[in-house]
């Protein structure tokens, strides 16, 4: 099986998963924070719909720079809103995946901010860390978020305590 013909098929399944937590959101509670650090629960459901863009960033370039490069952040003002615009990140995502070859993923891809070198990975790697495996992280966090609020959590990989 080709490198990005697993991406896809990861990526997939992980966004079926992050759907399922971003359906119960509350819109009543948006910006509602379990602590003043904390970010709201609409910025982090936001933040995990918009990581799907960094597909197009590694994908397109050898370098992101957060001092000079844009890295267009999302608001939404309903969940219909939020899943449509997950759902459209991901289309997009496994658009750019379908026409890369794995050559192109071995290419390594730097992010930096100004002369700050945060890493240089190979591009397959990049996208496990800043796509897949950071939204598996905020996920995470949102269904703490859920759990704070009464939500009932979905499972996940298995049943959750809301499901048995």
């Amino acid at each position: 099986m080709s490198m990005h013909t697993a991406l896809i098929g990861e990526l997939k399944y992980e966004a079926s998963n992050t759907r399922k937590i971003l359906e119960r959101i509350p819109e009543e509670q948006f910006n509602w924070k379990p602590h003043e650090k904390s970010m709201s629960l609409a910025r982090l459901a936001c933040h995990i719909a918009e990581l799907p863009q960094w597909i197009d960033h590694i994908m397109t370039g050898t370098e992101f720079n957060f001092a000079t490069d844009v890295f267009n952040r999302i608001n939404v003002s309903s969940r219909d809103e939020l899943i449509a615009i997950f759902d459209l990140t991901i289309q997009r995502a496994v658009e750019f995946l379908e026409k890369t070859s794995d050559e192109q993923l071995n290419i390594r891809w730097t992010l930096r901010r100004a002369e700050l070198m945060r890493f240089e990975l190979p591009r397959k790697v990049a996208i496990r860390n800043m796509v897949m495996n950071h939204i598996i992280h905020h996920r995470g966090q949102l269904s703490v978020y859920l759990r704070l609020l009464n939500v009932p959590v979905p499972g996940l990989y298995g049943p959750s305590a809301d499901e048995r």
